[in-house]
């Protein structure tokens, strides 16, 4: 096995491609595919933590550190506000090696809520029998009936992982068995769990609070 490189995971948010955002003095309206949201007098970090998700994948921390705000008050407004607009958001995993996302999430549902929750090193995980695989321009898609998000496999090292449930396998066992640091397979793993393309075996289903 060649020596693990990646160390950090990178949680980032982006808004939904088809999510159109109108501003003004008073408001934030968001409008996409499955309805419109509006922000009555939104605090200021969460103003400008829009502004990039509509550029591409940030991290929120970043904005809040931009913005010189205290942490732990404004880590709670924009858990509150980034848990309102799951539906509108596409979730990535990347890491911090430069060389682009691992794999994004995005919601399929109104109803979609991405929350990563930690996995125990002795959970048996398998993939769903009935998720359809297809090649995308981005990479490789992961769709399933029963799932409310559709996950996009960017780099090599997710489909790894992914490889790995084609059996009933461990957090642990998978991340012996990958030649990828601890961390990152966990937090594919994570990923897959939330988007219910990593099932228990024995049917029940992690759930956690999503990182920031």
């Amino acid at each position: 096995m060649s020596e693990a490189t990646g160390r950090q995971p990178l949680h980032l948010w982006s808004l939904s491609e088809d999510v159109v955002v109108h501003t003004s003095d008073e408001e934030v309206v968001l409008v996409g595919r499955f309805g419109k949201e509006r922000l009555v007098a939104p605090d200021p970090v969460v103003r400008e933590l829009l502004r990039r998700m509509e550029l591409g994948p940030v991290l929120p921390g970043n904005v809040v550190g931009a913005l010189d705000r205290g942490q732990a008050g404004v880590c709670l407004l924009l858990l509150s506000t980034l848990r309102r607009l799951s539906h509108m958001t596409v979730r990535t995993l990347a890491v911090d090696d430069r060389k682009g996302a691992l794999l994004s999430v995005s919601p399929e549902s109104r109803q979609a809520v991405f929350e990563p929750g930690e996995l125990s090193e002795t959970d048996l995980l398998r993939l769903p029998l009935d998720v359809r695989v297809t090649l995308v321009d981005a990479g490789i898609s992961l769709e399933s009936a029963a799932s409310l998000h559709r996950v996009v496999l960017h780099r090599p090292e997710a489909v790894w992982v992914v490889a790995m449930l084609a059996w009933p396998v461990t957090p642990s066992a998978a991340s012996e068995a990958l030649p990828l640091h601890p961390s990152v397979t966990d937090g594919v793993l994570r990923y897959l769990a939330a988007a219910d393309m990593a099932q228990p075996v024995d049917g029940g289903h992690p759930r956690g609070l999503p990182p920031l």
